[in-house]
């Protein structure tokens, strides 16, 4: 890591305000470029002012979809905000539980894996030590910084990130921004 932060300097914030906007951000996120969600989002928010469910509601599936969103995100998106409206799950309070709770409710929502629900922890909830290890990108920048020959699996980066503990939040992030500036590889 320090051989990271010393090519590359500190990396931002990626802190984000817990809730249903940011909830939305992570799932448009999913499998996209930077640069495809930071689109998505921009056009979301014309369209929505403020992202919250009654607004998602009030576009309907779409509407979500003319700001770019496919139809399997515009569903995901309407699901959470009924979820949400029909008191099914409570962000606020799920905040105060436990990661594996928190990660329980989230990935019961239709369109929220292991990797969005790590993600909300990390940057909505502000939770010190997560670590995505099905993130391929970390598994690439670990490997790199490391100098392993392969990509390591999430098995393989699990048992790696034990060594960052209790801060592997502080370590993805690192590893994410070291990624994004590492040399291409051949």
């Amino acid at each position: 890591m320090q051989r990271a932060m010393e090519a590359y300097g500190r990396p931002k914030s990626r802190k984000r305000a817990p809730g249903f906007g940011t909830l939305v951000s992570i799932i448009i996120d999913q499998q996209v470029s930077v640069q495809a969600g930071a689109a998505i989002r921009k056009r979301l928010d014309e369209l929505l002012g403020v992202v919250t469910p009654d607004a998602v509601l009030a576009a309907g599936e779409e509407g979500l979809r003319s700001a770019g969103l496919s139809g399997a995100k515009a569903c995901y998106v309407s699901g959470i905000a009924r979820a949400i409206d029909q008191g099914d799950i409570n962000l606020e309070q799920l905040g105060r539980c436990r990661e594996d709770t928190i990660r329980r409710e989230l990935m019961a929502l239709k369109g929220i894996g292991l990797w969005t629900a790590d993600i909300y922890l990390m940057f909505a909830i502000g939770r010190p030590d997560i670590l995505p290890i099905g993130d391929i990108a970390l598994q690439a920048a670990a490997g790199n910084l490391l100098g392993l020959k392969e990509r390591p699996t999430p098995q393989e980066l699990g048992e790696i990130g034990k060594r960052w503990q209790p801060y592997r939040t502080v370590a993805a992030v690192m590893l994410w921004h070291y990624y994004k500036k590492m040399p291409a590889q051949t």
